[in-house]
């Protein structure tokens, strides 16, 4: 490893482009005018202010119901979705809150298993305070908390009856791979080392708390993990796991695919892997290194994740959380937070498909919505699709879009708004309905669908 060089950073053009797609891998898309403002910095300077945000503050309208009434995360099905969104839209440390995404999804937990919104939230606010620490840290929080300790059964099990569950994603999903360099054996292993943590009830309110580690239910036998022999208990079991050799390539591997859909080179994951031991396995700096990497910066394009398309488009247009639309519509364009499909996390290779992809049109139809969309009995509209798009792309914050896309949406707004109105009610009329239809169009393009 000592012959290992360090990550390639991009070298190229750093403009409005890509500002713009930096700020949606590492964030949830610009709000107006910050792409150009991100873009004056320079490359380096825009990583760093993401990664080292100096502004923690939600900017913006506090979230409300459609009838005006305050959220209500805690307790109302939704709200607690809402509540997530929220930061999201209105964070001006964008790249916290992805990453507390991206560690919901690597560490996936659903409350439909462990029916508390309460812990699920507490879950988060932990993901959030560790996104950019060390990977030890945030591997022996999520250890130790309660969602997690009830979503894979960490409390309960006992030197008696020893629950595999977590032991064994703790390094297929967690920390190590499939199958890479353990066996069923480990994972046994594992499980015994586990074992002591319990929790009691609250008789009021029927929910689990006081979750701690009680020794006289930890099996102290000897246990054999990786060919290593000791008593090992529960901080035994993170530190084998995380000296594994097999560690640090799936950790800079699974990494890197929140923000690339090209796999680093194997000369790059050396590096990528140096760089995360080298630092002690800290987070931060691998994340600037990446987001540098002129694959992220200029390479192939990635779908955007549906919670994140959801944020950007609030963001794009100025609109903030005024209604529970957005809960269930999360839901149905394929990625509601807190609810992940399985243990997994979600699989991004299955962001789009016919269902997900009408769920999306839908959703645009809605964030418009009747009070936003243009009247043409009262917006007079004048019949020039150039000026049509132009406007049309300015109520999403002007994203940009390539020269083959806007010739397809001139084309449209010409046979729209002119070519197919031929009485005097049409001319006057059909240019506004067009207008509303480039704004679907827009975000329904292959240039807004990935960044």
């Amino acid at each position: 490893m000592r012959d290992v060089g360090p990550l390639p950073v991009y070298r190229g053009q750093f403009r409005v482009e890509q500002a713009e797609r930096l700020l949606w891998r590492a964030g949830f898309g610009p709000r107006p005018g910050e792409a150009h403002a991100l873009a004056k910095r320079g490359m380096r300077e825009a990583v760093l202010s993401l990664t080292r945000p100096k502004d923690m503050r939600l900017v913006g309208p506090l979230p409300h119901l459609q009838n005006g009434a305050p959220l209500q995360p805690y307790d109302v099905w939704g709200n607690d979705v809402l509540w997530w969104l929220d930061r999201m839209v209105r964070s001006q440390a964008q790249l916290v809150e992805r990453m507390t995404l991206s560690w919901h999804d690597w560490f996936a937990t659903s409350n439909e298993m462990v029916d508390s919104q309460r812990l699920m939230i507490d879950q988060n606010w932990t993901m959030r305070r560790l996104c950019l620490a060390s990977f030890p840290a945030m591997l022996t929080a999520i250890t130790t908390d309660p969602a997690m300790q009830i979503y894979l059964s960490i409390s309960g099990s006992t030197k008696q009856d020893p629950n595999e569950n977590y032991g064994r994603e703790l390094q297929e999903l967690f920390t190590l791979g499939v199958d890479d360099g353990y066996n069923e054996q480990d994972v046994r292993e594992h499980a015994r080392a586990l074992t002591g943590w319990t929790n009691t009830w609250d008789q009021a309110t029927g929910q689990p708390v006081d979750f701690h580690f009680d020794k006289t239910l930890w099996d102290p036998g000897i246990k054999v993990i990786y060919g290593h022999r000791g008593p090992w208990n529960w901080r035994d079991s993170l530190q084998l796991v995380m000296h594994h050799p097999a560690h640090p390539r799936f950790f800079v591997t699974k990494l890197w695919s929140y923000f690339s859909a090209e796999p680093l080179s194997e000369r790059d994951t050396r590096a990528a892997s140096y760089l995360y031991v080298s630092t002690g396995k800290q987070i931060r700096p691998l994340v600037e290194a990446m987001l540098m990497h002129p694959t992220v910066q200029a390479g192939p394009r990635m779908v955007k994740p549906p919670i994140v398309q959801l944020a950007g488009m609030l963001r794009g247009m100025g609109r903030y959380i005024d209604t529970d639309d957005w809960a269930w519509q999360s839901s149905q364009i394929g990625q509601m937070p807190f609810y992940p499909p399985n243990v997994a996390g979600w699989d991004a290779t299955r962001w789009l498909n016919t269902g997900t992809w009408q769920a999306r049109f839908n959703l645009t139809a809605d964030m418009i919505g009747q009070k936003r969309a243009l009247d043409p009995s009262k917006n007079k509209v004048e019949a020039n699709p150039k000026a049509m798009t132009k406007r049309a792309l300015a109520f999403w914050g002007a994203p940009q879009i390539s020269g083959g896309t806007l010739r397809v949406l001139h084309g449209y707004a010409q046979a729209a708004a002119v070519g197919a109105a031929t009485a005097d009610w049409e001319r006057q009329q059909y240019p506004a309905l067009a207008e509303n239809a480039l704004r679907a169009l827009i975000v329904a393009s292959p240039d807004y669908q990935t960044c």
